[in-house]
């Protein structure tokens, strides 16, 4: 049986504010430089206001993992339907006053410091969307279309990556240096903002999901601190997420985010060739989150976390090894696609959590590998690079290594099943 109606629907209400919520939190970093110019004293070095700049996108990174915990303790308490729409308001509410905000020019030192206070709050949201999300559609479809389900959700959610990528370039393309620094850039931040509170009236329409209700019906829900009994009842399975996610930044961060600008640096691409090979390999991404998604459904996700991992692993590779400014569009398309193997990673997480502390637990695997392996990974590659020409496809590789004996395990556990 596929999925009926009100799955679509869920799916769609769903992905659709993922998606804006990703743009919000990601909009920044496109107009960092003007954000930095307009922010900061105007005779501070251009090295130190780049640096502040982005020391405030990175406090975003740093607010996830609390913001997940307190958002997942509510959810696995409450309902997942309160916090799934509370994330997407501190989102939306953070990005529209962002774009709002006076500048340095206006207010001096409270400028930087409102600022990095909506980038903490912005942080605080998406630690708790992603794994809400990830939480709300599955226990919405029936189990075996989990993988489909979790797979949609994750394109909708990289969809909002490309989504910032195009406005940022339409906005670029139609105003001038100077129209962008007095008011341009604003329109980005004004039009996420609004966007995203039209999708929190939407998701009114969303219903508690049914294995939350039943926990309620019959008291099942955490008697303790949710929190408390994943790291003392379910390391194994916190291990496990840690381990995928690890996978899935080195994926992320690395082909989708960092690629772009290193294929510049290192072989010469024109900037305008690389930003559009991004986009066609983040839509080729969501296309690959789908597919794989629903091809865990039908063989496991085992098997094709193993698969996905090893043609990730030899993509990425032979994208480093061959890419000219002829074939980038065709490889890193390849390599987009199978980036998407990442759609199986949320569709077995939230199955190695029982529905009690569900929430809770993938939040906190989740949220605090990305913050660390997310956050440490730029550093990691760059510092590689001097020594070695092919460090982002080689962390790529490493990574893929470990999924495919993530896979492998995956694969023995289900075939015992």
């Amino acid at each position: 049986m596929a999925l009926g109606r009100n799955d679509y629907r869920t799916l769609i209400l769903s992905a659709l504010g993922g998606a804006l919520e990703f743009y919000d939190f990601v909009i920044f970093v496109f107009f960092a430089a003007v954000i930095g110019k307009l922010f900061f004293p105007h005779d501070m070095p251009d090295w130190l206001r780049q640096l502040q700049t982005f020391g405030i996108f990175a406090a975003g990174y740093l607010a996830r993992p609390l913001g997940g915990i307190v958002m997942a303790h509510f959810g696995d308490t409450l309902g997942r339907k309160q916090m799934f729409m509370l994330s997407i308001l501190l989102m939306s509410l953070p990005t529209l006053l962002i774009g709002l905000l006076p500048t340095y020019a206006a207010i001096g030192i409270w400028a930087p410091l409102s600022l990095l206070l909506l980038r903490i709050l912005q942080g605080a949201a998406i630690g708790g969307e992603v794994p809400g999300a990830w939480v709300f559609v599955s226990e919405h479809v029936e189990a075996r279309h989990v993988g489909l389900a979790c797979g949609i959700l994750t394109a909708g959610l990289t969809g909002g990556i490309l989504l910032g990528s195009l406005v940022a370039t339409f906005v670029n393309q139609h105003y001038s240096a100077e129209e962008l620094l007095r008011s341009g850039w604003r329109a980005p931040f004004i039009l996420g903002g609004l966007f995203g509170l039209i999708s929190v009236w939407l998701r009114q329409w969303l219903h508690e999901t049914p294995v939350f209700r039943e926990m309620q019906e019959r008291q099942k829900l955490a008697s303790e601190l949710p929190l408390k009994a994943v790291v003392r009842d379910h390391r194994a399975s916190v291990f496990l997420t840690i381990m995928m996610t690890w996978l899935l930044s080195a994926a992320i961060v690395v082909m989708i985010l960092m690629t772009p600008v290193l294929v510049q640096k290192l072989y010469a691409i024109p900037p305008v060739v690389a930003l559009k090979a991004g986009s066609i390999a983040t839509l080729a991404l969501s296309v690959g989150c789908m597919f794989f998604g629903a091809l865990a459904d039908r063989m496991g996700a085992g098997r094709v976390l193993t698969g996905g991992s090893a043609a990730l692993g030899a993509t990425a590779m032979l994208f480093y090894r061959s890419v000219t400014p002829e074939n980038i569009d065709a490889l890193y398309g390849l390599c987009g696609f199978f980036v998407g193997v990442i759609g199986v990673v949320p569709s077995v997480a939230v199955r190695a959590f029982p529905p009690e502390v569900r929430f809770s637990g993938l939040s906190f695997s989740y949220n605090v590998a990305y913050a660390v392996f997310g956050g440490l990974t730029p550093v990691l590659v760059s510092l590689l690079l001097p020594v070695d020409a092919l460090a982002p496809a080689h962390y790529v590789l490493a990574l893929c290594a470990v999924g495919m004996l993530i896979g492998l395990h995956l694969y023995r556990s289900e075939r015992r099943a």
